[in-house]
C-alpha cells in the first residue's frame, strides 16, 4: 500500500494536472489496462459458459441412457409391483439413479405421465404430484436446461420415450427432472478469477512503469526546446536551436526560430535608431554651436555676417524641430490600436484636400500632378493618420522627382479593400535599398535628402500608419525611370 502511495505522489510530482505527460501516461494507461481487463472477463465468462454447457451436455447424455434403462426395465408400468423380477430391475434402476445423483451432488426425480413423482433421489417428494412448466413442455417433448448461478444449480428436464405396441411411434411416458450443483465449475472459476487477477495485476504494474517511461521519453523533445528557450532568455546562448524529434517539435522550434530572428532584428534595429537619432540630433547641434562659437570669436561682426548666421541657426533649429516632430510622430504610431480615431470618411474628398495643399510644391519644381479615380470610395480610417500616409507619398513624389517631370495618383476600390496608389517620374530607388527604405533614417543618397530636408522618417512614419489600418505598403521603383508606392486598406476597419 506505501509502494502505491509513493508511486502515486511520483506520479503527481512528474506531472501537473495539465501536463502533456499526464495525457500521454492517461493514454497508455487506459489503452492498455481497459483492453486487459475486458479481455481477462471475457476468459471467466468464456469459461463459464464452455464449462455449463460441457456439464448440461454430458449429464444429457447420461440422463438419455438411464431413460432407456427405465423403458427397458418397465419401471414406469411397474413401479409398484412386488414381484421378485421387477424389485430387481428397479433396484438396478435405482442405484443408476443414486449414482447420478452423487456423482452430479444432484436430484433426480422421475415423473409419470400423470405428473406423479415415481422416484426422488433426495426422497422428499416421492408420490407426490409435480407440475411445472418445464415439466410440461418435456411432455411434449422438449428438453429444457436453465443455470442459475446466484443458487448454484443447474436444473434440466429429459423426455422418457417409449415406444407404442400398436403404431410403433414414440411417446413421452415420463419425465426427468434433474437438478445438479455447479460447485466444481464455481471452484474452477474461482481458480481462474485468482489467476487472472494475478495477471491483470502484473499487468497493470508492467503497463504503468511503460506509460510513465513512454511520457517521460515522448516529452523529453518539448524539454529540451523548453531548456533552450530558457537559455536564450537567461542570455547564455543567442543561437538558432533544433529539435527534430517530431514533426510538431519542428513546427515549434522553427516558429522560435522565425521568432528569435525577428527579436534580433528589432534589437539590430533598435541600435541602429538610438545611433541614428544621435547622429541626426547632434548634427544640428553641432552646426549651432560652431556658428554660435564664431561669432563669438568675432570681435566686430558685420550686421550682414550676424544676420547670415542666425538665420542658418535658425535654420538647423527648424531642422532638429522636424526630426523631433517626426520621432514623435513615429512613438505615436508605435502604440496601441484603441488610438486610432476611426471615422466613415469620403476618402476622394481627402486625396483631393491634400493635392490641393500640395500643388503650390509641385509648381515650383514644374511637376504635374494629377488625380485620377476610378470609383466613390468611403472607407472606416482614421482621417489624420490617413491624410499623413497620403502627403507623405505624394510630396515625397514631388520632391524626389526631376524636373518637368510628372505625379500620378490613383484611387481604387473593390468589395473589400481600396487601394491608393501613387507613380512618378523621379530618380528612383536603387533595387538593394528597395528591403530597407522603409527603416527609420534610411536615406539612399543622404545629401540629397538633407538639401531638400529629409529626415529618413516619412517612409516609416507612412508604414506603421499604414499598418495600424490593418492595410499594405508596396513599392516598385527602376533607378533612373520613377517609383510607384501602392497602399492596399480595408474598407471596414475590424478591431481583433
Amino acid at each position: 500500500m506505501k509502494t502505491i502511495r509513493k508511486l502515486v505522489e511520483m506520479i503527481r510530482q512528474k506531472m501537473p494536472l495539465k501536463s502533456l505527460r499526464l495525457r500521454i501516461f492517461a493514454i497508455v494507461l487506459v489503452v492498455g489496462l481497459v483492453p486487459g481487463l475486458i479481455v481477462g472477463m471475457g476468459i471467466v465468462q468464456n469459461y463459464e459458459d464452455r464449462a455449463v454447457e460441457h456439464r448440461i451436455s454430458t449429464v444429457q447424455n447420461q440422463l438419455k441412457i438411464v431413460a432407456n434403462h427405465l423403458i427397458s426395465n418397465d419401471y414406469m408400468a411397474n413401479y409398484r409391483s412386488e414381484e421378485q423380477v421387477y424389485r430387481n430391475s428397479r433396484a438396478v434402476v435405482d442405484a443408476e439413479l443414486e449414482m447420478l445423483s452423487n456423482l452430479y451432488e444432484g436430484r433426480v426425480m422421475i415423473i409419470n405421465s400423470n405428473f406423479k413423482v415415481v422416484k426422488d433421489t433426495y426422497g422428499i417428494s416421492q408420490g407426490k404430484i409435480m407440475i411445472s412448466e418445464e415439466v410440461i413442455k418435456c411432455f411434449r417433448g422438449e428438453s429444457l436446461s436453465n443455470y442459475d448461478p446466484e443458487h448454484g444449480y443447474i436444473e434440466m428436464t429429459t423426455p422418457i420415450m417409449d415406444t407404442t405396441a400398436n403404431s410403433g411411434e414414440e411417446v413421452v411416458s415420463g419425465v426427468m427432472l434433474t437438478s445438479i450443483s455447479n460447485g466444481s465449475i464455481v471452484a474452477m472459476m474461482e481458480m481462474l478469477n485468482r489467476r487472472v487477477m494475478i495477471i491483470e495485476t502484473l499487468l497493470a504494474l508492467a503497463i504503468v512503469v511503460l506509460a510513465i517511461v513512454l511520457a517521460v521519453v515522448m516529452t523529453r523533445p518539448f524539454n529540451r526546446i523548453t531548456q533552450a528557450i530558457m537559455d536564450v532568455n537567461s542570455g547564455y546562448s543567442d543561437e538558432s536551436i533544433s529539435v527534430p524529434d517530431y514533426a510538431e517539435t519542428v513546427h515549434i522550434v522553427d516558429a522560435f526560430n522565425q521568432l528569435l530572428a525577428r527579436m534580433r532584428a528589432l534589437d539590430q534595429s533598435r541600435q541602429e535608431f538610438v545611433a541614428n537619432v544621435s547622429h541626426e540630433l547632434k548634427t544640428p547641434m553641432t552646426s549651432i554651436k560652431v556658428l554660435a562659437d564664431s561669432l563669438l570669436v568675432e570681435q566686430e561682426v558685420p550686421a550682414q555676417l550676424y544676420r547670415e548666421f542666425m538665420e542658418d541657426i535658425v535654420s538647423e533649429i527648424d531642422r532638429e524641430n522636424r526630426i523631433i516632430t517626426d520621432l514623435l510622430a513615429l512613438v505615436k504610431m508605435d502604440k496601441k490600436v484603441q488610438d486610432l480615431n476611426i471615422t466613415s470618411l469620403n476618402i476622394n474628398d481627402l486625396v483631393e484636400l491634400i493635392l490641393k495643399r500640395l500643388r503650390p510644391i509641385a509648381r515650383k519644381k514644374d511637376v504635374e500632378v494629377v488625380f485620377e479615380s476610378m470609383r466613390p470610395v468611403v472607407a472606416e480610417v482614421d482621417e489624420v493618420k490617413m491624410t499623413l500616409i497620403m502627403t507623405n507619398l505624394v510630396e515625397n513624389s514631388i520632391k524626389y522627382n526631376k524636373e518637368h517631370g510628372w505625379v500620378k495618383v490613383e484611387l481604387d476600390a473593390d468589395h473589400q479593400f481600396f487601394t491608393f496608389k501613387v507613380s512618378d517620374s523621379g530618380i528612383g530607388i536603387p533595387e538593394d535599398a528597395l528591403a530597407h527604405i522603409c527603416e527609420r533614417f534610411y536615406r539612399v543618397d543622404k545629401s540629397h535628402s538633407r538639401e531638400i530636408g529629409g529626415t529618413g522618417l516619412g517612409l516609416a512614419i507612412t508604414k506603421s500608419a499604414v499598418l495600424l489600418h490593418r492595410g499594405t505598403l508596396t513599392i516598385n521603383s527602376v533607378e533612373g525611370e520613377g517609383s510607384s508606392f501602392v497602399v492596399k486598406i480595408p474598407l471596414i476597419y475590424i478591431v481583433s
